[in-house]
């Protein structure tokens, strides 16, 4: 759903950036009370795993695929904060050294992709979690239904933003219907890996999950007839040989694969905004993108002719940069959280 130069006027796309510089400001503020020594590397690895998994295009329709979005993702595994931060910085990556997603329109990319998802699927997240046994089993469920609400969600907050500030005369009823059928096939493809990425990190260490934090419900005693809480047990030892960095190790392994191998694989048809713009018309003043002379524009690697060992090679690059960029920003944001303790 990465949205193109001249498909909203300056105006809005300017307003879309002040709001997307806000939430990153605010989620600054709010990764430093969600970031520790042990899940700082984790939120610079899950920007680069999102990077990687968001080249795998998956059909959905004839002739359209689908690929992550990713914040719910990110939202459950290190937080909402950090969450928005990390789609920052990956569409920050995409749009700069591979020309995918305008630089005139990175607010409202980053407004649609980052702040809409992880905030709704954080809030549907958070009311499941409440609601359902607290268990492994329902961080998972609850995953998996706020990753399928997201994807919508950000199709139409996009459609308002062309309501407000488009540069074509496509009527929006037909733009919103169209945007939301898609991405709801879309959200179903996005809750399911985002399903299945956390229940893969729960199996090993559910101690580094933010979603999953807190899920013993506390024993209950009856004194005098009267139910009280039990003392707290002391937290379960995590499973013996999963260190936090031979997590960190394995997930950048499957992402550098899935990025450098995989992606060779993924489809090649239009996704659901294009296909949408293409149908509808909306992409009638597209233009030409700043990057786009980029020597990884297209997510390829310039002089090298070969497609599997370009494209290969540009997700690797992909996702090394994805990874310094969003783990050297974590690291000041832990560092600055260390010293205003010590103040």
């Amino acid at each position: 759903m990465h949205v193109p130069d001249g498909f909203i006027n300056a105006p809005v796309s300017a307003a879309a950036g002040v709001v997307a510089a806000g939430a990153v400001a605010v989620g600054l503020r709010g990764a430093r009370r969600e970031l520790d020594e042990r899940t700082a590397p984790l939120a610079g690895l899950v920007a680069a795993f999102i990077f990687a998994v968001q080249m795998l295009n998956f059909p959905v329709a004839a002739g359209t695929s689908g690929h992550l979005l990713g914040g719910a993702l990110a939202a459950i595994l290190v937080g909402p904060w950090t969450g928005i931060l990390c789609i920052a910085v990956v569409l920050l990556m995409q749009g700069i050294l591979f020309a995918d997603g305008g630089l005139t329109a990175l607010g409202v990319n980053i407004t649609v992709m980052g702040v809409v998802t992880v905030v709704v699927a954080y809030a549907i997240f958070r009311g499941l979690v409440l609601l359902l046994p607290r268990t492994r089993r329902s961080v998972t469920v609850a995953s998996f239904a706020a990753a399928l609400v997201s994807v919508p969600a950000a199709a139409t907050v996009f459609t308002l933003i062309y309501a407000i500030g488009g540069t074509t005369d496509v009527p929006v009823s037909k733009v919103l219907t169209a945007m939301v059928g898609v991405h709801v096939l879309i959200g179903i493809g996005e809750a399911v890996i985002t399903m299945l990425t956390v229940g893969a990190v729960i199996a090993v260490r559910p101690d580094l999950v933010h979603g999953a934090r807190g899920l013993t419900a506390p024993l209950k005693l009856r004194v005098d007839g009267e139910l009280v809480d039990a003392a707290p047990a002391p937290a379960p030892a995590p499973a013996a040989g999963v260190s936090p960095k031979k997590l960190w190790a394995g997930g950048l392994v499957t992402a550098l694969l899935l990025a450098g191998f995989v992606s060779f694989y993924a489809s090649a048809s239009p996704d659901g905004l294009e296909k949408v713009a293409a149908d509808k018309g909306i992409d009638a003043k597209v233009e030409d993108h700043a990057a786009a002379d980029s020597p990884l524009a297209d997510y390829g690697v310039k002089g090298i002719e070969a497609p599997r060992l370009s494209g290969g090679l540009a997700g690797v690059i992909g996702v090394g940069a994805t990874l310094a960029v969003g783990s050297g920003a974590f690291w000041v944001v832990r560092r600055r959280k260390t010293a205003a303790q010590e103040a």
